[in-house]
């Protein structure tokens, strides 16, 4: 049996409608929260405007967007270094459990190896198990810090 090859790419404005119909999935299904739409098509589309905000990660397969994750950037001043976070990671629920993050993930270690960034981070809801699994499978771990926000 062939399976579908797999495309990972940086998202363009083409990509639009798709994450934003993502992101709001996402935000309902891990935190139980209705974005507006019209809110989250201007963060979505100011990313894939300017790379300095942020690049999203696709994977398409068949033509078909099946994932993304966006990756921010954060500079080190300890270590004089790019550190990048992974955010608004996505796959949708017909395609999980099918490597699609993990593959997406690869591709960002090897972006990050290019451009000599030192660590990848994320961070993950505290009750969302299944994403944490995930995490810790591909040799991430949890880290000392907290999370405050304000």
């Amino acid at each position: 049996m062939q399976t579908t090859p797999l495309s990972i790419h940086y998202a363009t404005l083409s990509h639009l409608e798709p994450i934003v119909h993502f992101q709001r999935a996402m935000a309902m299904e891990s935190e139980g929260l209705a974005l507006d739409t019209e809110r989250v098509k201007r963060g979505v589309c100011a990313v894939l405007e300017d790379p300095a905000k942020g690049r999203y990660l696709v994977a398409e397969k068949e033509g078909q967007l099946v994932g993304c994750l966006m990756l921010t950037r954060e500079w080190s001043d300890w270590n004089g270094c790019w550190y990048w976070w992974i955010q608004s990671v996505f796959v949708l629920p017909e395609f999980r459990s099918q490597g699609i993050y993990r593959r997406m993930y690869e591709t960002v270690q090897d972006l990050a190896d290019k451009e000599e960034v030192a660590h990848l981070r994320l961070y993950v809801d505290r009750d969302n198990t299944a994403a944490q699994q995930v995490y810790q499978r591909l040799g991430m771990t949890e880290c000392h810090y907290l999370l405050y926000e304000n």
